[in-house]
């Protein structure tokens, strides 16, 4: 039996609301992310409920899920303390009221015990209000136009850096000097020249651009490590060069924590990493589940925000819903042990999906730390996006996504996307995707030979 054929006699009712939701939805889905288009062919799973480290469909089939909402259920599904704290703050106060309230400041205080290289945050709605606020500060703090960032990295939806993400390197010219490309329609072609765009991982360039134009750089902008192509990790000595370099051209550093930000340590990259930002980004993990963002730096970086010069609103800023959550989390977050013993136990998952395809005969590596990680079917090591393009074998990948979840495992159906272990997923989480993997990849060993 086919994939095609296996899929669709166990989605039936998915189909069926897939085919209604095209008539009153766009697409058929509230995110282009969920859509046929971006991997999930022929159509995507649709979800009757989650708990803990697994959910399921409509159709009643079970997965252990590594997708886990694209990254915000970093405690699982319906995380008990979590799922109390906001039930109760909606019935103790209520949901929304245009001024502040102790809890807010219970949950800030909790976020800056927590990350190292913050000491304010404001709370926001979304990963790309939170980096749009973040670009714009740093403009108006330095008093420059020019951003830096990088091929590959996703930071939002915003105009000002809806740019470079995946590419076709022909747009984008050449690496050692790409050119910003811009990644969609509706983006003005004028803010290019408001940005300058690096390939990722490239100390030398970096230091040269930085020594032409330093002077003119309001921030460099990155995710520490790049979740948002597979799974790239920093080489040694990096962020400490984008740290160095702008304090020595007086430009500020922006992580663009949304994915990293309390996945691999409490403290987030910085605290792994040990590289301090001036402004840092989060989002996905900040909340355990619930929607909500943030953006917090030291206090010389949020000064103008402090005084009202940089006018920072929204209606549902630090609502109680996002405030309860985010102090729920903080406190779950801070159990002794806990991302240790989940380190550990995504290790063991990404070490073994490693093995079982060396056993296989298929090319394929690990990258990653423990929580987050890719399995990257590629006979090169990957660096940055041109690797990614040149190396990568999509087709493989995506052979091995569709045999994972017709036997009940669940991550994102594309290789420049990552799986994710919460804290919360178990040995026998772990025990049963391998088994999953040994006769998957006996498939894709067959197929891609």
């Amino acid at each position: 039996m086919s994939f095609d054929t296996d899929f669709a006699a166990r989605t039936i009712r998915s189909h069926e609301l897939f085919e209604r939701a095209s008539r009153t939805i766009p697409g058929g889905a509230g995110s282009t992310a969920r859509l046929p288009r971006n991997g999930w062919k022929p159509y995507p799973l649709f979800i009757k409920d989650g708990q803990g480290s697994r959910i399921t469909d409509v159709d009643g089939n079970e997965y252990i899920d590594y997708l886990l909402g694209l990254g915000p259920m970093i405690l699982g599904h319906r995380h008990p303390s979590v799922t109390k704290a906001v039930a109760d703050a909606i019935a103790d106060y209520g949901t929304c009221f245009g001024l502040p309230y102790e809890l807010e400041i219970e949950a800030a205080e909790k976020v800056v015990d927590a990350v190292p290289g913050i000491e304010q945050v404001r709370f926001t709605n979304s990963g790309s209000e939170a980096v749009g606020t973040a670009v714009r500060l740093a403009r108006a703090t330095t008093g420059r136009r020019l951003i830096v960032r990088f091929e590959g990295h996703y930071h939002g939806w915003q105009d000002t850096v809806y740019w470079s993400n995946h590419v076709d390197p022909q747009l984008a010219g050449p690496a050692d000097r790409p050119r910003p490309v811009a990644m969609g329609l509706g983006v003005p072609a004028e803010l290019e020249d408001t940005l300058i765009v690096l390939t990722w991982n490239d100390a030398e360039n970096f230091s040269k651009m930085m020594a032409e134009r330093g002077d003119e750089v309001a921030a460099v902008l990155t995710e520490p490590a790049v979740f948002n192509t597979g799974c790239i990790l920093p080489e040694p000595g990096y962020l400490e060069l984008l740290r160095s370099e702008t304090r020595k051209y007086g430009a500020m550093l922006i992580f663009d924590e949304v994915i990293t930000g309390f996945r691999f340590a409490r403290g987030g990259a910085q605290e792994y990493f040990g590289v301090m930002p001036d402004l840092t980004t989060m989002a996905k993990g900040l909340g355990g589940g619930f929607p909500v963002a943030a953006v917090g730096g030291t206090v010389e970086a949020m000064r103008l925000m402090a005084d009202g010069t940089y006018s920072h609103s929204g209606t549902y800023n630090a609502n109680v819903v996002q405030c309860a959550a985010v102090s729920a989390t903080m406190d779950a977050l801070s159990e002794p042990g806990l991302y240790e013993r989940q380190r550990a136990i995504g290790d063991r998952l990404a070490l073994g999906l490693k093995a079982i395809a060396d056993e296989s005969g298929v090319e394929a590596y690990v990258e990653g730390i423990g929580t987050v990680f890719q399995l990257w079917f590629a006979s090169h090591p990957i660096t940055n996006w041109r690797d990614a393009v040149r190396y990568a074998n999509e087709p493989a990948f995506t052979r091995w996504f569709q045999e994972m979840v017709i036997r009940g495992v669940l991550f994102h159906p594309l290789q420049f996307e990552n799986l994710f272990v919460s804290l919360v997923h178990s040995e026998e989480d772990i025990d049963r995707t391998l088994e999953a993997a040994e006769d998957s990849m006996k498939v894709v060993a067959r197929e891609f030979a």
